[in-house]
């Protein structure tokens, strides 16, 4: 049993709110990437090995992915790391990761110029 002094939680008005805006985000994220369809639901199972009811939360942004699935999403979908990373603060890093995809499709495509010049 707890003592009745010491410290005192704090009442989380403010963390049930980022809760809700994480959830959100994460749900934007997969609607953006898969699309709203059973398909995408689906997609996500094998993704992460969910069951269907948690994944359909997560694209309602009533529940939000955590621990383990929030890594094997993370590993699959550059929208929700996109995310991620955002409301983590660290756009820098969005920033650097779309730079560096930019990068790689530009040198695809002056390979395909030197292709046809060739």
């Amino acid at each position: 049993m707890f003592p009745k002094t010491g410290k005192v939680f704090p009442n989380g008005a403010s963390r049930g709110d980022s809760k809700v805006h994480y959830a959100s985000s994460i749900a934007t994220a997969l609607r953006v990437e898969l699309g709203d369809s059973h398909r995408a639901v689906k997609t996500v199972m094998q993704w992460t090995g969910a069951n269907e009811r948690t994944i359909k939360n997560w694209f309602a942004g009533t529940r939000g992915p955590s621990g383990e699935h929030l890594v094997l999403l993370l590993r699959q979908s550059d929208m929700v790391l996109q995310i991620f990373l955002s409301l983590a603060g660290r756009e820098h890093t969005v920033a650097a990761i779309k730079l560096a995809a930019a990068r790689d499709e530009l040198v695809k495509l002056l390979e395909r110029i030197d292709g046809l010049l060739d």
